[in-house]
């Protein structure tokens, strides 16, 4: 078995949605090209990124893991397909051939499979044009391995000539994470919790190009510094795909506590959520972000009944984005094993939204009721959010 990078020295990356772009397609690009270089920052080996003619091409420039490299890659929001591929001077057609043939003695050595050739002459001063490439490529496969079929409605492996100023030639594409590229789309603050659903929802809203911080409310001692850890954990393994992210961490102890003291305990939860959104909602007019991102879905705990989300949402300004709002849970769980998230969401190190929930949670709370029972607040309140805000930790997460 042949390994990967001595054969390989180039990838040419596939995009999909920033295709069907207009005249600022490049703007795009360009973005898609900063991730792809930052991304590749933890791969050994030196690797020039560049753009020709619509392709975007990865060229290695010294040894490396071609694995690592991957791996790197299918982290990189905007691309659709990652495709392995030699790349050679354009010497005419023999060369061409006899580059095909041992390409595929060395990636397909089963030798028994249908095939097809699809070219793309980009180079008109080739002698030959795509259909003339492709009836003479695949003639010469079929003489030099008997096991090879022709199939060219659903082949079991398409070989792809580009001939261009060099050749590319490639038969594999690995599927990337798709979306757009990371900081196209604006910022946004995530709420992230411990659990399984808020790492998916900043992942999604990641995945349309929306540069993502995040705020976690830690409350000492009822939660422990290994929570705070495990949320640390998750935003790391988020900023793989979304880029460097600040993570927030407020000090909110004394403020459910003075609202455990003052307020109805079933009204507890709505109210905390409300004073979370409050202050969320602060630190993101402060460091830019155009909205909020929560993991919340309807009816799965009593703060997201419509009518609790409803009166979190009555205290703020800017947006709420829920991507899973209408997921089923095993929805979301599906997507956290994907990102690999779900392993540690579910340690048992709980928040505080778990350690401070009444037995009996309002689930259709009325606003006019909330607004009441949060006045009991007045004497105390602002000052302990300005305290939480001014006090904050900011971990610089990549």
């Amino acid at each position: 078995m042949f390994a990967h990078e001595d054969l390989f020295h180039a990838f040419l990356i596939k995009y999909a949605e920033i295709g069907i772009k207009g005249k600022n397609r490049y703007l795009f690009e360009d973005a898609l090209i900063r991730q792809i270089r930052f991304a590749l920052k933890a791969a050994e080996g030196e690797f020039a990124v560049r753009k020709v003619t619509g392709r975007i091409y990865v060229e290695a420039r010294t040894p490396f893991d071609f694995d690592e490299v991957v791996e790197c890659l299918t982290h990189v929001f905007g691309i659709a397909g990652i495709c392995p591929m030699v790349q050679f001077d354009n010497n005419g057609f023999e060369d061409l051939k006899e580059r095909l043939l041992d390409y595929v003695g060395k990636v397909h050595p089963e030798g028994n499979f249908t095939f097809k050739v699809q070219t793309k002459r980009a180079d008109k001063r080739f002698p030959m044009d795509s259909n003339e490439i492709n009836a003479a490529l695949g003639e010469a496969l079929l003489e030099a391995y008997p096991g090879l079929r022709v199939d060219v409605h659903e082949p079991d492996v398409f070989f792809y000539v580009e001939v261009r100023e060099r050749i590319n030639l490639y038969s594999r594409i690995i599927p990337g994470p798709g979306g757009m590229p990371v900081g196209t789309s604006g910022k946004a603050m995530l709420l992230l919790s411990g659990g399984i659903d808020s790492p998916v929802a900043g992942w999604m809203v990641a995945k349309r190009g929306v540069k993502i911080d995040a705020v976690y409310f830690h409350a000492p001692p009822y939660t422990s510094e290994r929570a705070k850890e495990k949320v640390v954990d998750l935003a790391k393994l988020v900023s793989r795909y979304a880029g460097p992210m600040d993570l927030h961490v407020i000090n909110f102890t004394d403020i459910q506590l003075y609202i455990y003291d003052q307020c109805p305990h079933e009204e507890l939860t709505i109210i905390m959520r409300r004073y979370m959104m409050r202050i969320a909602e602060a630190i993101a007019e402060e460091t830019g972000a155009l909205g909020l991102i929560t993991g919340e879905s309807i009816g799965q705990v009593a703060s997201q009944t419509l009518p609790s989300l409803a009166c979190t949402n009555e205290v703020c300004r800017l947006p709420v984005f829920r991507p899973v709002i209408g997921f089923d849970k095993q929805d979301i769980v599906d997507i956290a094993l994907k990102i690999n998230t779900f392993e540690t969401s579910i340690q048992p190190f709980e928040d505080c939204c778990t350690i401070f929930v009444a037995k009996h949670p309002v689930t259709k709370p009325n606003r006019k009721v909330i607004r009441r029972s949060e006045e009991k607040l007045a004497e105390k309140i602002d000052e302990m959010v300005k305290t939480a805000l001014e006090t904050r930790e900011v971990i610089r997460v990549e």
